[in-house]
């Protein structure tokens, strides 16, 4: 299977990631709704728990709408787990940060999934996972720097997913209606 045909078959069974950007984008609302609510600590249980759960529930709405929500056989299916793992080993140094220095957790955590979400850009064959991470990545950097609220990047976590999955919606959407059998091209 050549790249462009396993991109294409990506972005089919997963509805170009639009179904995993919007359940992120819930989870950092979550998070940001239990900061609000003057518990620090709380926040990044739900970041954590609900990051653990933005896979399988991101499956859910990718079949809700139509698609298969896997692609068994697929290298960058692959690829996109290998990236989980790298996620995963940055997720102690950000918890140690979150116990010294707690206004740096979610700007970190910022880094982590904006360094995560460039990688899509190869998955699904999109460009606009390159602005994504760019996004969220300069907010995070923006986050350290300027020291806001630490509300202030949870919530800019939830906004910006939010934004991108929205417009990865209408283009997957507008994409499939425009192409046979549901598989969209570059």
């Amino acid at each position: 299977m050549d790249i462009t045909r396993a991109q294409e078959q990506m972005r089919h069974a997963y509805f170009g990631g639009a179904p995993g950007l919007l359940v992120s984008a819930i989870v950092w609302a979550i998070a940001a709704a239990i900061v609000a609510s003057g518990s620090f600590i709380h926040g990044v249980w739900a970041l954590f728990v609900g990051g653990m759960l933005i896979h399988p529930l991101g499956m859910l709405v990718a079949r809700a709408a139509g698609r298969p929500g896997s692609a068994k056989g697929n290298p960058l299916d692959r690829l996109a787990f290998e990236c989980t793992i790298t996620m995963l080993a940055a997720l102690l140094p950000a918890w140690l940060m979150a116990m010294t220095r707690q206004e740096w957790f979610f700007p970190t955590m910022l880094l982590i999934i904006g360094g995560r979400y460039v990688v899509f850009a190869t998955i699904y064959g999109l460009r606009l996972y390159w602005a994504i991470g760019a996004l969220l990545i300069a907010m995070g950097w923006l986050a350290i720097l300027a020291h806001p609220p630490v509300l202030a990047p949870v919530v800019a976590g939830a906004v910006i997913e939010a934004g991108f999955a929205l417009a990865l919606f209408i283009r997957m959407r507008g994409a499939g209606a425009r192409q046979s059998g549901g598989i969209q091209t570059h």
